[in-house]
């Protein structure tokens, strides 16, 4: 059959949701806030098969490729329609076949059900860091030493700083905030900068929507920093926006401190998400010593590779 693509809307979000909480990943990849809200950058289109969902990305630079693919979600029998729908959409409209952000344990499913079918290569850049949210809390020992100079700096600095859960009171601070910091950080001459802010700022305007939690930083009555994210599953929960103020020292730390004592009681683990490559990126989540590394990768057909 031919898959039918077509844009995705909020209405999908109780479904897919729904696929990604029976079948649950550490993936940050697993979040419709993540596709819906990238979408449009990604260009991304959704297609039902198989009892799930396909997403189809046709952004050429970012993937590698004109036309690709995200793993599926669902039970074994679901992702094997969906795949073998892939493979044949992809014969049919003469694309190499490319699935990206798919897991070790997507790849392990891949093998079973298509043995000797599939190649994968990870990348580095592609990884999503997950942390213990008691030690985020608590930075405790040693490793955490720096951090805990940060904050306490802050404390000093800032005495009057509190913490907000954002509502719809303080949501448009935060959407000042959010800003003043793309002014500040060359969003305008940055195309991934901007797409990014674009994701914060639709964040915070689809908070309800996309039922995601969110909390800020204040000092002086003006808001130096917020987070925002959501469950993934019963155990993990993914931070999918982070911004402070580079000239405010501490800021960083206090918000991912208190964001997690604050947002995620009963979540076990925290996925901050890749580092995209970004060397500042990647000095900064390995200084927070993540016990999981979810690696994903893009998988071929052995005859492509």
């Amino acid at each position: 059959m031919d898959l039918k693509f077509r844009k995705i809307t909020l209405e999908d979000r109780e479904p897919i949701q729904r696929i990604y909480m029976e079948y649950p990943s550490m993936s940050c990849t697993r979040s419709f806030a993540n596709t819906y809200l990238w979408a449009r950058y990604y260009k991304v289109t959704a297609a039902e098969a198989g009892g799930t969902y396909i997403f189809r990305s046709e952004n050429e630079e970012e993937m590698g490729a004109k036309t690709s693919f995200a793993m599926p979600a669902g039970s074994r029998e679901s992702v094997r329609q969906a795949v073998a729908s892939i493979m044949e959409y992809c014969r049919a409209h003469e694309v190499p076949l490319q699935i990206y952000s798919v897991t070790e344990q997507d790849f392990a499913l891949l093998e079973e059900l298509f043995p000797g079918t599939f190649s994968i290569s990870y990348s580095e850049n592609d990884a999503d860091y997950v942390y213990e949210s008691e030690k985020l809390i608590t930075l405790a020992g040693k490793k955490y030493h720096g951090k805990r100079n940060y904050i306490n700096r802050f404390h000093l600095e800032h005495p009057d700083w509190t913490y907000e859960s954002i509502t719809h009171d303080n949501v448009e601070d935060c959407f000042q905030m959010a800003l003043k910091w793309r002014n500040e950080n060359g969003c305008n001459d940055d195309p991934e900068k901007c797409a990014e802010m674009c994701v914060a700022l639709n964040s915070l305007r689809l908070m309800d929507e996309l039922s995601l939690r969110g909390g800020l930083i204040r000092t002086e009555g003006k808001v130096v920093a917020f987070s925002i994210g959501e469950g993934l599953n019963e155990d993990t929960f993914d931070v999918h926006i982070e911004k402070a103020f580079a000239d405010v020292p501490g800021a960083y730390p206090i918000i991912n401190q208190q964001f997690v004592l604050h947002e995620t009681e009963g979540f076990k683990y925290i996925n901050r998400e890749e580092d995209v490559g970004s060397e500042g990126l990647r000095i900064a989540k390995r200084s927070y010593h993540p016990v999981i590394m979810v690696n994903k990768g893009v998988v071929v057909l052995k005859e492509d590779a």
